[in-house]
């Protein structure tokens, strides 16, 4: 192997030694580490079976009441590991997108003093869909504060124009990095192309009544994975419901307010 190879296969090993409690600019860049090709190689251990063959199975840990699946970042640390069945040299990525569908983690060296650095789950998803789509965690959550009924109008009423939606939530989401950010839940009832360009052309038409400076981003409701959309299901109402709108009884008939006169002459 070249010295730039060795560099290269080194690197998870140089972030994970930067890793502390609350680094989480150290803990973003072993991500970033992972995440890569050409750096994020890791040593798999397996429970049963030889790489590559059909019932080879990853080993795995329970940690706090949540599964990982244990690893190591190099042959030396295999080594110092003293683990004695097979194991597989995979890219960081391919095992992200392997566990976190099964809401699986992946732990780092567990043999080294003070027992190695766990990635959850929703972390390995955002490895796997791309770093810079998801919000870094750990993520604060709540209903927004912020006052901004005129924007919060405006969409409702362009989603009542727009039939694919069926409902809207909102939060406030404060990433472990990064700005924070206005979240709008979109739960629709069609997800062909015409629906979703329909609904990307509502939030276009309502953006503009958002004060400048405010972040505002989406999430699809469908999406069982994203923390956000968890948070909004567990936690927030709909600011906007067709369904609760249209279940709305008719305004009474009587007019200036007064009901009709029982009976007649």
């Amino acid at each position: 192997m070249s010295a730039s190879g060795t560099a290269a296969t080194g690197q998870v090993e140089h972030m994970l030694r930067q890793v502390t409690p609350g680094r989480y600019d150290a803990y973003e860049a072993l991500l970033r580490a992972l995440a890569t090709p050409a750096s994020g190689q890791i040593w798999m251990l397996l429970w049963h079976g030889q790489s590559g063959s059909p019932d080879a199975q990853y080993g795995n840990m329970e940690v706090d009441g949540h599964g990982y699946a244990p690893c190591v970042t190099s042959a030396q640390e295999l080594s110092a590991s003293g683990w004695n069945r097979s194991y597989e040299v995979v890219d960081g990525v391919d095992v992200a997108r392997t566990l976190y569908p099964d809401h699986f983690g992946l732990w780092l060296n567990p043999h080294a003093p003070g027992g190695g650095v766990g990635i959850p789950w929703l972390d390995l998803r955002r490895i796997a869909t791309g770093l810079d789509r998801q919000p870094a965690g750990p993520l604060r959550l709540a209903e927004p504060a912020i006052e901004i009924p005129q924007f919060y109008a405006l969409l409702s009423q362009n989603a009542h124009r727009t039939p694919a939606i069926r409902s809207l939530r909102r939060a406030w989401v404060q990433p472990a990095l990064g700005a924070p950010y206005l979240a709008i839940g979109l739960d629709v009832y069609d997800t062909s192309p015409p629906a979703v360009d329909s609904v990307r052309a509502m939030m276009q038409q309502s953006v503009g009544a958002v004060p400048d400076g405010l972040p505002v981003s989406t999430v699809a409701m469908t999406d069982e994975y994203d923390p956000v959309v968890m948070w909004m299901r567990a936690a927030a109402r709909p600011f906007y419901d067709r369904e609760a709108h249209a279940a709305l009884p008719p305004a009474p008939a009587g007019g200036y307010g007064y009901p009709p006169a029982p009976g007649g002459y």
